[in-house]
């Protein structure tokens, strides 16, 4: 009953479905393109032997620590730029755009210097395999170059989100993608002449792509003089008052997402001291993971902004009632998503020259992933999505960062390094912390303190 009555109320909701495809269609696009780069890169460096896999896998540790720290600053960004757009104040749009670039590039050089100065001792954080670390520290200290240009990159989308404009991504990140599989069989494998580089030619490749990217968003953005085709004046144009409320908001965020990132990167410690094999297995089944999960994430970014628009608005009831119906579709597709991973977990393995071993990790990992996919991807849409949008952040902090730290971190640990139980068991072990922010995290979106529009008196 209560499935065929909230079908019927988002059917009824014709500008809801229109708007709410429009806008997650392309995000998942490009969410799907950008996490495609990254599978093509695990299977083209997979034909080079398992430790070639887990040393970038753990070289790209780094950059997952990075992006985060980019998608907490711009995530932050998006809930002010959606409810400005809400209001069409254009100017403090570009105000946000103007911190958040700053911020970004800041970023970016404080993961960019010492991987490209000590890439080796970075990589030894992660693991204690000497021939990991060789090719690893050869990996990161070439595709940390790229750093900067990803920042741009995800600074301008994420206001190109936030005022709707989604399809310009998506074009940027076909060519991206096109750019790195070409160069990446060219540079790993040394074809047409060229030497043959290993993981080198995949950093390369991905360097390559990355700027490639940058530079031909920047030329489509300035080119259509939108929104997000800011002066420079206009770009550093901000005050006090305006500094105290963008820290206000976008500060929670940021701090989020990077400690978030910082502990999912201690899981990185407890498997890096598991073996090769174990390292090998969760890059693997992440890796597929992240494709499956680019869905769930379209459509939680598409709320952000949904929700932080009609708010902005002053329309809190539409912005509750379409909270709802968010919510059914995740969890619906969550339901259908878990099923097609179970049916096609055989054949993806079957695309990665492993052992029989770590084939036997991947499909276990798969199966416990598939199992706790419910409450994570609820976890995803309120935490990114509904609580983030009203400027509910300090309560997403909370939840991500106790989830994390105190459940996920000793579950790593304890499962891997003291009771030396097998990868898959320690992933179930780590996943725990999605039923705690789960249960919480309901209370939160129950309580309605993220009902909330911010940016009312500007």
């Amino acid at each position: 009953m209560f499935f065929s009555n909230r079908m019927k109320i988002i059917a009824r909701d014709k500008a809801f479905v229109n708007k709410t495809i429009a806008i997650t269609i392309p995000i998942a696009l490009q969410g799907f393109l950008n996490t495609a780069i990254n599978f093509v890169d695990t299977i083209m460096i997979g034909k080079l032997g398992e430790s070639s896999i887990a040393a970038v896998g753990l070289a790209n540790k780094v950059f997952f620590v990075f992006t985060l720290l980019v998608f907490g600053i711009v995530s932050g960004s998006g809930v002010l730029t959606a409810q400005y757009w809400g209001k069409r104040e254009v100017t403090n749009i570009r105000k946000v755009l103007g911190i958040s670039l700053i911020l970004s590039l800041c970023a970016s050089l404080l993961f960019l210097i010492p991987s490209i100065i000590n890439p080796r001792f970075v990589m030894r954080i992660f693991t204690t395999s000497e021939n990991s670390i060789k090719l690893g520290a050869m990996y990161l200290s070439i595709v940390a170059l790229s750093y900067p240009f990803t920042a741009i990159t995800n600074t301008y989308v994420s206001l190109l989100r936030g005022v709707n404009q989604v399809k310009a991504p998506v074009v940027i990140s076909t060519i991206a993608i096109f750019v790195n599989v070409i160069f990446n069989y060219i540079l790993i494998f040394g074809k047409f002449g060229f030497p043959e580089l290993g993981v080198a030619g995949a950093a390369i490749a991905t360097l390559i792509a990355r700027v490639v990217e940058c530079i031909t968003l920047l030329i489509i953005v300035y080119s259509k003089k939108g929104p997000a085709a800011a002066k420079l004046k206009e770009l550093i144009h901000f005050d006090a008052s305006f500094m105290k409320k963008y820290i206000t908001t976008v500060l929670p965020v940021i701090a989020n997402e990077f400690m978030w990132g910082l502990g999912v990167t201690m899981y990185s410690l407890a498997y890096g001291r598991m073996g090769d094999e174990a390292v090998a297995s969760i890059t693997i089944t992440q890796t597929v993971e992240q494709i499956m999960q680019v869905i769930f994430m379209s459509i939680s970014n598409a709320t952000a902004v949904i929700l932080g628009n009609e708010m902005g608005a002053g329309h809190l009831k539409d912005a509750e009632n379409h909270s709802k119906n968010l919510i059914f579709i995740q969890l619906v597709l969550s339901v259908f998503v878990g099923f097609v991973t179970f049916l096609i977990r055989e054949p993806v393995i079957l695309l990665f020259d492993v052992s029989p071993v770590v084939e036997g990790y991947i499909k276990l990992c798969f199966l416990v992933f598939i199992f706790y996919l419910p409450f994570k991807m609820f976890n995803t849409i309120n935490i990114v999505g509904i609580l983030r949008s009203g400027g509910d952040t300090k309560a997403c902090l909370f939840l991500d960062c106790s989830g994390v730290w105190l459940i996920g971190i000793p579950m790593a640990f304890l499962g891997g390094l003291v009771f030396h139980l097998p990868i898959y068991t320690v992933y179930a072990m780590v996943l725990i912390e999605e039923i705690y922010k789960f249960v919480l995290g309901l209370i939160r979106y129950r309580q309605k303190k993220w009902l909330c529009n911010i940016v009312a008196n500007d």
